[in-house]
């Protein structure tokens, strides 16, 4: 036999070998996704560190969808934001904080953590040399790769004790940015074949303003650095149960180090149904800004969402991305938060129009998705919605529209990560699946 075609006989054969009968799941009582048949999460455990709240609970145990709210240690997301924005001020280091340590920094901590984050952010000679000399388009996998090479520079990497996580944790706070900084750079000089930009990182910027100046050469606005602030702020944390944290959590039960943990994450948000998602979203707009004439008119908007219902146009997925999510049923707190900043920042960039259309799409994809679905649970838009526009008018490139993404949420999976090995009881996770295949009797070599 041909070893080419080896492997499509292999794959060929996992075709029958994989196939479960879905009425199994339920004669079992299995879970699929870890999700309950009304379509809410199964309870694997307890934190004090985020709170994704969607819907409520009436009497008889039904699910009652209410506007969504989302909680960073006790304190909901708005009451974090409103003052950082009335104030005209960076606050990602300030939540940072809070989600690490469990409380809000005074002035003096404030100050003294941002010192610290800022010590950290340069990368050493070895680091940087690493980083050029990985080649490829995806900065997520080279982020991966880094973040696993960061094991070897560190004098502790093994330890788990509680202050030794958390220097890890200060670190690759700091220091993620950076990397996806010269990450991109290089890709953009090796790949595209512009001038090589190296720049260290300053000591007097935020972590939004430094990523900005690393990759742009400081060509951004003041508006600029808070719209990439508050995307930090508003993505630094989503509860334990979002598939990159909880790989963070099962990774860290075993007791495995921080940098495989985390590396492991990053797997995780890369995929397309979870950060991955903002790509297609901003894709999608792009595309339907080129087959949509009028802007304005809701029939024609409506045919043509149907259309990529149908399987018909885009990218043949049936979906729409951006609208729905797993938790939020009558709206996504984060999407809220960022769909009036691309108000603001439109309005500076000259794209207003693009902003109303964007809204206009917000408004009739959740029509036409509901109607297809016909059910009365409510549907809202996420935070992918609109987060890829903002990262478009900041002048971001896509390839690090996801890493940005684990920029922020770092500091969540540490947060998470030093709780799962810190919490009084802890246990491997280690839940359990139901084997449906019958018993054989083996046949020995000679006689198959």
């Amino acid at each position: 036999m041909k070893k080419e075609y080896l492997i499509y006989k292999l794959s060929d054969e996992v075709k029958n070998s994989c196939k479960i009968d879905n009425e199994l799941f339920p004669k079992y009582g299995v879970k699929r996704g870890l999700r309950n048949e009304d379509g809410s999460g199964v309870l694997v455990g307890l934190t004090k560190i985020g709170n994704v709240v969607g819907y409520e609970r009436d009497g008889e145990g039904r699910l009652v969808p209410t506007a969504g709210k989302l909680y960073y240690r006790g304190y909901e997301l708005d009451d974090l934001v409103s003052p950082i924005l009335a104030e005209k001020r960076l606050g990602f280091e300030e939540i940072a904080f809070l989600l690490l340590s469990g409380n809000l920094p005074d002035r003096e901590e404030l100050a003294a953590f941002k010192e610290l984050i800022n010590d950290n952010m340069a990368l050493d000679h070895k680091s940087v040399v690493h980083i050029l000399d990985l080649e490829g388009s995806n900065i997520m996998n080279i982020l991966a790769r880094t973040v696993l090479e960061m094991y070897t520079f560190d004098p502790n990497p093994d330890d788990l004790s509680r202050d030794n996580l958390m220097r890890q944790a200060v670190e690759l706070t700091a220091k993620l940015p950076t990397i996806v900084a010269y990450a991109y750079n290089s890709y953009r000089h090796t790949v595209r074949g512009r001038s090589l930009h190296i720049h260290h990182p300053h000591e007097n910027l935020s972590i939004a303003e430094n990523f900005l100046y690393m990759l742009k050469e400081g060509d951004y606005t003041e508006l600029d650095a808070r719209m990439l602030d508050m995307l930090l702020i508003i993505q630094a944390e989503h509860g334990g149960g979002n598939n990159s944290t909880f790989t963070v959590r099962v990774t860290s039960s075993s007791r495995t180090d921080t940098y495989s943990s985390i590396a492991a994450g990053i797997g995780s948000l890369k995929g397309p149904l979870h950060g991955g998602a903002n790509i297609r979203a901003i894709n999608m707009f792009h595309h339907l800004k080129e087959n949509i004439s009028d802007w304005t008119d809701i029939a024609e908007i409506d045919t043509y969402l149907n259309r990529i219902l149908d399987g018909d146009a885009y990218d043949g997925s049936g979906l729409i991305y951006g609208i729905g999510h797993a938790v939020y049923t009558v709206s996504d707190p984060r999407a809220v938060e960022l769909k009036r900043l691309a108000g603001e920042l439109a309005k500076e960039k000259g794209r207003d129009k693009e902003y109303d259309f964007l809204r206009l799409l917000e408004q009739e994809s959740i029509k036409c998705v509901s109607a297809r679905r016909k059910t009365k649970k409510p549907l809202c838009a996420n935070v992918d919605f609109y987060s890829g526009f903002i990262y478009e008018m900041i002048g971001l490139p896509q390839e690090i529209y996801t890493p940005i993404f684990a920029m922020s949420r770092i500091v969540g999976w540490m947060a998470h990560r030093i709780e799962e090995l810190n919490f009084e009881g802890r246990r491997i996770i280690r839940p359990a699946y139901k084997s449906v295949m019958e018993e054989r009797t083996y046949v020995p070599l000679a006689e198959r």
